[in-house]
Formats: structure tokens, sequence, C-alpha cells
């Protein structure tokens, strides 16, 4: 039976309002946003939000009593404060646990050696599976980048005000990404798939392709456009660097990399490399042309 009483954690980030509007717009959960006592972020109306102080057992579990599933979207400065979170789950009775991953896979150890701060979320995964016999189950989700988000706001380095790209390497290194309602889709698909989603780290996607693949459809959208070359090498030296003088900028360059670069054992194409959970999850792929479409005219 589908789980319909849930609680997200970081609402009111990124991630967060991607899966709240997703929850919304399905129109059948009852949902609670979980939120810091200091927290001032508001939320819809018809969204019973509860504040708990993070940092007391007590409090965490007696705010997460009567719910189902808990899905947790905090961001990096708290990948570590979600074991916490499990606990109390645990104790207040919780079904299900969707930790924060929605990026690349903490699964994979050329990530891992890229963003050794994803090595926390490989942590919780295993604490996870130690928690299964206490009666909670998991999912984990791994969607590589936000194609139409990064779009958007420039993250990939595919700059449409300006029109010009940063490609690494040859360009032709083929990866996966998501759109942010496929994201918010796979999230409620999952809280309607409980058995097919137990204990399991899915992959999804929306559209595969590489760096070139991108350009061209943006091209053919927009006419031509400058390009900057660049390499693995140069990028994921020059992120190292500014990370040890303080800079978190460099962390940005890091991310791409776990798409863009060729690192050895890197497996950023989850159709090719890991298999897609798209099917189990009712989802699609969609065609990078139409969200190059959709994000260049805004529909």
């Amino acid at each position: 039976m589908a789980y319909k009483n849930i609680a997200l954690v970081g609402a009111n980030g990124n991630i967060g309002k991607i899966i709240l509007d997703a929850l919304v717009a399905s129109s059948t959960f009852n949902i609670t946003v979980l939120s810091r006592k200091e927290s001032a972020a508001t939320f819809p109306s018809g969204i019973t939000v509860r504040k708990a102080d993070f940092s007391d057992a007590a409090d965490l579990e007696a705010a997460l009593r009567g719910q189902e599933a808990v899905i947790s979207a905090v961001g990096a400065t708290a990948f570590g404060e979600q074991k916490s979170i499990v606990d109390a789950a645990i104790h207040a009775g919780v079904q299900r646990f969707i930790p924060s991953e929605f990026s690349a896979s903490s699964q994979d150890e050329a990530v891992l050696k890229l963003l050794p701060l994803f090595g926390q979320k490989k942590e919780l995964i295993e604490y996870l599976k130690i928690k299964q016999s206490d009666g909670l189950s998991w999912t984990g989700i791994a969607t590589g980048p936000l194609l139409d988000w990064s779009l958007g706001n420039s993250f990939l380095e595919f700059d449409i005000a300006r029109r010009t790209a940063t490609i690494w390497d040859d360009g032709n290194r083929s990866f996966t990404a998501t759109n942010e309602k496929q994201l918010g889709r796979a999230v409620a698909s999952v809280l309607q798939h409980p058995i097919e989603t137990s204990n399991k780290f899915l992959y999804v996607a929306s559209v595969e392709t590489t760096q070139n693949d991108l350009l061209s459809a943006l091209e053919r959208e927009m006419g031509a456009w400058t390009v900057n070359k660049t390499t693995t090498e140069e990028q994921v030296s020059e992120g190292i660097r500014k990370l040890g003088a303080g800079d978190f900028s460099g962390a940005f360059a890091l991310v791409r990399a776990t798409t863009f670069g060729s690192t050895p054992g890197l497996r950023p194409n989850f159709v090719k490399d890991l298999g897609l959970a798209n099917d189990v999850l009712g989802l699609e792929l969609e065609t990078v042309e139409g969200t190059v479409k959709r994000v260049v005219l805004g529909k």
C-alpha cells in the first residue's frame, strides 16, 4: 500500500522545493514539513509545519510521530545530521526513509574520490542497511545533474544569456541528467511503489546526451555559441586548489567533474553504466532537444 503521511526535511532548499511541489501536485499525500525551530521559512497553505530541535532526539521523534515516510533533502552542511533523523524516525515508527542523494551516485567510488563529502551519503546508506532490522526500509535515488535547472542558472557552464559554453575534453563523453519535474515524479512514485522500491538504490534520468549534443541542440534553437575548451585535469586541479584555499566554489567544478570528467572508473551514464529504474517508477526518457526548447522558450 502506498505511503500517505509524508514528512519532508529540507523543504526550503533547491531540491526540497522541487520535491515539495511534486508532492503537492500529486494531491495524494498528507504532507508535513519538518523544520528547525529557528527557521523563518514559510510554506504553501495546506502544508503542516512541525518545528523541532534537530539536536534533541526526543523532540525529533515527537515531530515524526504519525509519519509513514520521511524524505531528506538537506544540503551538504547537514549530511551528517541525517543519522539522528533516521534514529528518530525508527523510534517514531516511520516505515520508509529516503536520504538526501538526488545527485551523482554516492555508490560510485570515482565520485567519492572527486567529492569526499559524498562519503557521508554512502555512510548513511550503509547505516540504513543496518537499520533495516529495526523495521525501517529505505530508498536511495541518484539523478545525476539537474539539466533544466542547470541550464537556467548556468551551473553546468552552458550560459544561455551569453551563449557561451565550456566544453570538457572532447565533449563526447555520454552522461545522463534529470529534469526538475522528473526528480519530483521519481520521489512521488517511490512513495506509491513501496514494495518495488524497498531497500534499493535507484538510478533515474530524463535525458541521455553528451556536451557536444547539448551544445548542438542549443545552437539549433539560438544560433552560434562561443566555446571555451578545458580539460578534466585542469578543472579538477583548480577545484581542489580552491577548496584547499577555503573557496567552496571549487566544489562546483568537482560536481561538474562527476558528469563531464574523464576520471577513470566514473559512471555518469546511468543508462549504459548502471541501469535505470524509470520503468519501475513509470518515468519516460525525454529528448535533450525538448528540454532545451522548454528552457530557452520558458515554457
